[in-house]
């Protein structure tokens, strides 16, 4: 699998967050692994942050 960058803000990343949460949700309802779900939500938690100026 091919590793990708992208940036977003803590808006954004609240809702990934979420996002991840509900889809790890369904699946345990489901009875199905999580395991990717889990390594993803780590991922991202425990991404490193970049400050990006902005004009204005």
């Amino acid at each position: 699998m091919e590793k990708k960058k992208f940036y977003c803000s803590p808006d954004g990343w609240m809702i990934l967050i979420h996002a991840l949460t509900a889809l790890r949700n369904r699946r345990i309802a489901e009875g199905k692994c999580i395991d990717t779900v889990n390594d993803t939500i780590l991922a991202v938690m425990s991404a490193k942050t970049k400050r990006i100026k902005i004009a204005g």
